[in-house]
């Protein structure tokens, strides 16, 4: 069953979600190595739309939408923001942009996650981990 929570795009308040949502996951015996890369991904994506997609305004919402099943779980994280295109995104590995501090956070969101998809507006990151 889908589950949504909408919090001001404050750190505090995403750092309170993350942690409901992975104390929801602990129900479910997800395995240790899932269980990061859920942490590490629910992390970047919401600090991504406090920071880029809602410049930190909290007047504006993030919304989460989550669906945790024994086998996988489903978040999609969503912000007020005008979007962006993650293909424009510099390589973070690549020398020239090792110094710079944009697209570590996508980058890690894909290698973690095994499914991520960003909406055709660019302010919705779709993101699936089984947990195998």
């Amino acid at each position: 069953m889908v589950k949504s929570v909408s919090i001001p795009s404050d750190p505090d308040s995403a750092r309170k979600v993350q942690k409901d949502i992975l104390g929801a996951i602990s129900e479910h015996h997800y395995k240790e190595s899932a269980v990061f890369a859920i942490r590490l991904a629910l992390e970047e994506s919401l600090i991504n739309a406090i920071k880029h997609g809602n410049c930190c305004d909290r007047a504006k919402k993030v919304k989460i939408d989550y669906d945790i099943a024994p086998d996988k779980i489903e978040l999609t994280v969503t912000d007020e923001g005008s979007g962006f295109s993650p293909e424009c995104l510099p390589n973070p590995t690549r020398e020239e942009n090792l110094e710079k501090p944009c697209g570590r956070g996508v980058m890690l969101i894909k290698a973690y996650m095994d499914h991520v998809e960003y909406n055709d507006r660019g302010n919705q990151v779709r993101m699936v981990k089984e947990n195998k």
